[in-house]
């Protein structure tokens, strides 16, 4: 009976995304867009990843302990960006797609215009969606977080990384649209780049804020569908045809 219960709920579960699948490609088959299932990743003891916990020592004063006897850290090396796990992880910039593809089994999906279907939005605070877009050479990675940032009050916040320097991050522009029962919401912005840590983004609200209320608006049965394009920027492509 254990083994028949845990092979039913498995397949219940398989049933339940292809199903939540079939239904996002419904509605988007029209617009051409490639439609990307994400689960959310919940985590019942939240921790902060080390650039938050840098910030946040830095904005009280407090500077971390220094150790003569430890080795330089390597300026070139990226900690773990991903959010919701305290990842020791480091290395070179040019391998953190493979660290988050591999370790942390986060899709990626190519193409100019993709919609991010995320489920399970009535889960509690702090859960994450995550996705990797490869558009126009480059790897960008999406983040919708539902987080407490007053007590009682979740709020969801959706923001583009660049996987690369702020530099590059300059060249490009990112769509997030939210489009149902005749509503439609858009933000548009330059992404930023994954040096520059997710937590510090969300804090400073430079991404795509909804309140709950206005989530549920354009929700489906508990499910979020977000359009995604990213662009290359104008002033990147003024200086290209110069």
């Amino acid at each position: 009976m254990l083994f028949f219960t845990q092979c039913f709920g498995a397949v219940l579960d398989l049933i339940h995304l292809r199903f939540q699948h079939y239904k996002a490609k419904r509605v988007f088959s029209a617009a051409g867009q490639l439609v990307c299932v994400v689960n959310p990743t919940h985590s019942l003891k939240y921790a902060p990843t080390r650039c938050a916990a840098a910030q946040a020592s830095t904005e009280q004063g407090i500077l971390p302990p220094c150790h003569h006897h430890e080795a330089v850290h390597d300026p070139q090396l990226v900690p773990c960006m991903c959010p919701l796990f305290s990842c020791p992880w480091e290395g070179h910039l040019e391998v953190v797609v493979s660290h988050l593809r591999q370790t942390h089994r986060i899709n990626i999906l190519q193409g100019a215009e993709i919609v991010f279907l995320a489920t399970d939005m009535h889960l509690p605070a702090p859960t994450d969606w995550i996705i990797m877009h490869s558009c126009l050479g480059h790897q960008f990675l999406l983040v919708l977080r539902k987080q407490e940032k007053y007590e009682g009050h979740p709020q969801f916040f959706a923001t583009m990384m660049l996987i690369g320097t702020p530099t590059q991050a300059n060249n490009f522009t990112y769509r997030l649209e939210l489009n149902r029962n005749q509503r439609r919401l858009k933000w548009e912005a330059t992404p930023r780049s994954i040096l520059e840590c997710v937590d510090s983004v969300i804090s400073d609200g430079d991404c795509l804020v909804l309140n709950t209320s206005l989530a549920q608006l354009f929700s489906d049965n508990g499910s979020l569908a977000i359009g995604i394009a990213i662009t290359t920027s104008k002033v990147h492509s003024s200086e290209a045809e110069m």
